[in-house]
């Protein structure tokens, strides 16, 4: 990087870092940290309309074209938006799963008709969208994935199962692979599909998680229909379209998501140290590899930016769920008892009858305990990535499949 882009840059971030020291005030000064992982049920309504409010200042899809309403940021930019979003507390994005996962599909494979018709409302967040991926026996597997849809007419008739689909229960639409040819097995005959959720043919419920949220859902396609025209690229190639969209997935966000760990990892050595848990080696240790870890991941999500290869993309999933999910346990570790208490108890130590589980009151570090249990099995679990890059990357023979 050159001095003027080094200057442009450092504008950039000064542009971003003032707007957001303006605009998180008033209304939505309350939302800075909320909604995050296993909390993103809170302000979900005034985070909607915080969303808009980004949109009608132009910092939705910074990084698409502009000719789609994008600002056409340079993926230095689109970094250090995501870290001066991270460094301000503001709170969980609504859209994540329009704006940086379809909208740059949709952008790559979509046809002319699909971009004028999508991505203006994904871009000023007036349309949601789910993804509809994973089955009940076809979960970080999704080659074995068993959702049909057959082309009747002028439209698709979807039959099947989704499960883990986050944000379903508030979308309007959901992007879904389904197999579109009879007899297909694997990675061959599959479709990726845009499908209208509100409709009499889909049935959504939500699952409840152990935080006692309910981020995720089970969606059911009973004879649901979407036009013939959205299927995204060609009919039979879903599987192409779907493992390009999952690289949007880990992309820049990722190092706005670091910004949180980091936050994360100062709490929790506040916390250690106002409850003499320092004194401890082993607790000394582990918050010293956390340290270590975040610089690790830093490193290599810069690393995997430039670099084309798929293995790179298992790697850092790997590195960050698995770290996070050690900081959930060192949490409740620096607390010991005290870990197990919650807001739901009274001074005496008498805990409050919970009779709703959508109410069960949990602290800060209980929720991020809980949550990250799931944090090494949801977008590809480790045992998929290890294969991933087994096969794939060091050409390792295939596993066995029944």
């Amino acid at each position: 990087m050159d001095q003027s882009e080094s200057l442009e840059n450092a504008e950039f971030a000064a542009t971003v870092r003032q707007w957001l020291e303006e605009n998180l005030t008033g209304e939505f000064a309350e939302l800075r940290g909320k909604g995050g992982p296993g909390s993103e049920h809170e302000f979900f309504e005034r985070r909607l309309a915080w969303d808009r409010h980004l949109a009608a200042a132009g910092w939705t899809c910074i990084g698409w074209p502009a000719e789609y309403g994008g600002r056409g940021a340079t993926l230095e930019q689109q970094v250090i938006f995501h870290q001066e979003y991270a460094r301000a507390n503001a709170p969980a994005r609504v859209n994540h799963l329009g704006e940086e996962l379809l909208g740059p599909t949709l952008i790559v494979f979509g046809t002319d008709e699909q971009k004028q018709r999508f991505l203006p409302g994904i871009r000023n967040v007036t349309e949601l969208w789910a993804q509809g991926y994973s089955e009940p026996g076809a979960g970080s597997d999704l080659a074995n994935v068993s959702t049909t849809a057959r082309l009747d007419g002028d439209r698709w008739v979807i039959n099947g199962q989704k499960v883990w689909t986050s944000l379903a229960h508030v979308a309007q639409w959901a992007f879904v692979v389904c197999r579109t040819e009879p007899g297909s097995t694997r990675h061959q005959g599959l479709s990726f599909l845009l499908v209208p959720l509100d409709q009499p043919g889909v049935t959504v419920r939500p699952i409840q998680q152990l935080t006692g949220t309910s981020e995720f859902n089970e969606v059911f396609f009973d004879d649901a229909v979407t036009e013939a025209d959205l299927v995204v690229g060609a009919p039979g190639d879903g599987w192409k379209v779907a493992m390009a969209l999952l690289t949007f997935e880990r992309g820049v966000s990722t190092l706005g998501q670091q910004i949180g760990f980091a936050r994360e990892l100062d709490g929790i050595v506040a916390l250690a140290e106002a409850a003499g848990a320092t004194d401890d080696p082993h607790i000394r240790e582990r918050i010293a590899r956390a340290r270590i870890g975040l610089r690790v991941m830093r490193a290599h999500a810069v690393r995997a930016l430039a670099d084309a290869d798929p293995g790179q993309a298992s790697v850092q999933k790997l590195l960050w769920a698995n770290w996070h999910r050690d900081l959930g346990k060192l949490a409740m570790d620096v607390q010991g008892a005290a870990s197990l208490i919650g807001p739901d108890h009274d001074h005496a130590g008498t805990r409050s009858v919970i009779t709703d589980p959508e109410h069960l009151e949990l602290a800060e570090w209980q929720r991020l305990f809980l949550f990250t249990r799931a944090d090494t099995i949801y977008g590809g679990s480790n045992e998929i990535q290890r294969n991933i890059i087994a096969e794939r990357v060091l050409g390792l023979p295939r596993e066995a499949r029944a």
